[in-house]
């Protein structure tokens, strides 16, 4: 009698939690205003019923609370946003270049942590980790995504570019110190490098790769416009990343290299400073992605100006190319080139993602369409917009709140007062 006492018992235990009832969590968010980016409106007075990590409901007015309550009614409240290009384990000064020789990868790693939580606090619940010092990213990624650590969902990239490229870490290194970078570091020349580098990054665990289609402002390196691939290579180079269901972003700053990668492919143009009518066609043709970064281009302009801020080689390349970035994005947006936001944080500072807004609105975005860039845009660039970029019912649930509403003045984007992210609340004042 007693074992059928338990086998009952032990019955019931396993169907409840097969059916999820056990240890659910319920959350309930009143939201005075509500950011539908879906449909380019502002609702008012919402409820939100959250289920562990996901939007379960999505009702009018302020209904019945189930579970927890977070009241919102004084708030606007919108999908967590995302920042398509970030290097968390670094930020730019003075110094930047000697420590590339003075630095360990652990010192980076816990860079990173502390830059990662910074970024999550502004609002940005999902980034893109356009390459860091090798396996950084990774491991900031598994620590986040096992509450180690407290930061963004983050997209890593793998690194691809050629010997004396813009990601060649031995650029501007005396002969005692340097050394031959090799495919496993991401360092390629020809064909045969691509398949190796890019298989690498797949045995890595990296989610995407990220290639120097040409030079680059910060590398110690003459030229930062350069084609850096041969047409064939970059063809190679995009159809082995297809073979593994990676996503592409292309460094590029340089025309030729610039429409080399979008005839190949890419799925996203980092920066494109020099992008020319034949490049935006070639874009809308394709479907690809602009991630603008106007914030870094105005950084480096500005720091161009200071005798003692870059090596002399960079300097030039800072003062030209930062303040084009700014009318490319305008060019591009007015053409109806698809963009998804962009910061290139970690050469700015992290935390001030937000101001990408206010330069996009100043060169002619709405209000909505630069929060839509951050959000259901974003989601469809890194091929999640079934689970993230939105509030909807069955999303997961990413969501943050601000002061005053940013549709009104985007400014108001930097008042983050409230973040969810897998329906997880890291911040409410």
């Amino acid at each position: 009698m007693k074992k059928k006492i338990c086998y009952v018992f032990v019955y019931i235990v396993l169907n409840l939690l097969s059916n999820n009832n056990l240890f659910s969590q319920e959350l309930t968010i009143y939201c005075g205003k509500m950011i539908d980016v879906v449909n380019s409106k502002v609702l008012s007075e919402k409820t939100i019923y959250i289920v562990n990590s996901k939007i379960s409901e999505i009702k009018d007015g302020y209904a019945e609370v189930k579970g927890e309550l977070v009241d919102l009614k004084n708030k606007t409240v919108m999908p967590g946003l995302m920042d398509m290009h970030v290097h968390l384990h670094t930020e730019q000064s003075k110094n930047t270049y000697i420590e590339n020789t003075t630095l360990n990868p652990e010192d980076y790693a816990l860079r990173a942590a502390h830059n990662a939580e910074k970024t999550l606090m502004s609002g940005f619940t999902t980034v893109r980790d356009l390459l860091s010092p090798r396996h950084v990213s990774l491991a900031l990624k598994k620590a986040i995504n096992s509450e180690i650590a407290i930061g963004p969902r983050i997209i890593a990239a793998a690194g691809i570019s050629t010997t004396g490229g813009h990601f060649d870490p031995t650029n501007g290194i005396c002969m005692h110190f340097s050394w031959d970078p090799q495919p496993i570091h991401g360092i390629v020349n020809g064909e045969t490098d691509i398949r190796k580098a890019v298989r690498q990054a797949y045995k890595d665990g990296y989610d995407m790769i990220k290639v120097a289609a040409t030079g680059g402002v910060l590398s110690v390196a003459k030229s930062g416009d350069n084609p850096q691939f041969t047409q064939s290579e970059m063809d190679i180079l995009i159809q082995i990343c297809n073979d593994y269901n990676f996503t592409t972003a292309a460094h590029a700053h340089g025309e030729e290299g610039m429409y080399r990668a979008v005839i190949a492919g890419i799925n996203s143009v980092e920066h494109g400073t020099y992008m020319s009518e034949r490049i935006i066609k070639a874009m809308i043709d394709k479907g690809t992605y602009y991630v603008p970064t106007i914030t870094a281009g105005k950084f480096v302009e500005e720091k161009s100006k200071l005798d003692d801020y870059f090596p002399e080689i960079i300097r030039p390349k800072a003062a030209a190319i930062g303040p084009q970035i700014h009318k490319t994005f305008e060019k591009a947006f007015k053409s109806g080139v698809k963009i998804a936001f962009g910061t290139d944080s970690g050469v700015s500072p992290h935390g001030e993602n937000w101001k990408e807004f206010v330069y996009m609105v100043e060169a002619g975005m709405s209000e909505m369409q630069a929060i839509q860039s951050a959000t259901i845009e974003a989601s469809k660039l890194i091929r999640m917009e079934d689970e993230l970029g939105s509030i909807e019912k069955g999303k997961t649930a990413d969501i943050i709140a601000v002061d005053g509403d940013p549709i009104n003045d985007i400014n108001n984007i930097k008042n983050v007062s409230f973040v969810m992210k897998n329906g997880k609340i890291y911040k409410k004042d």
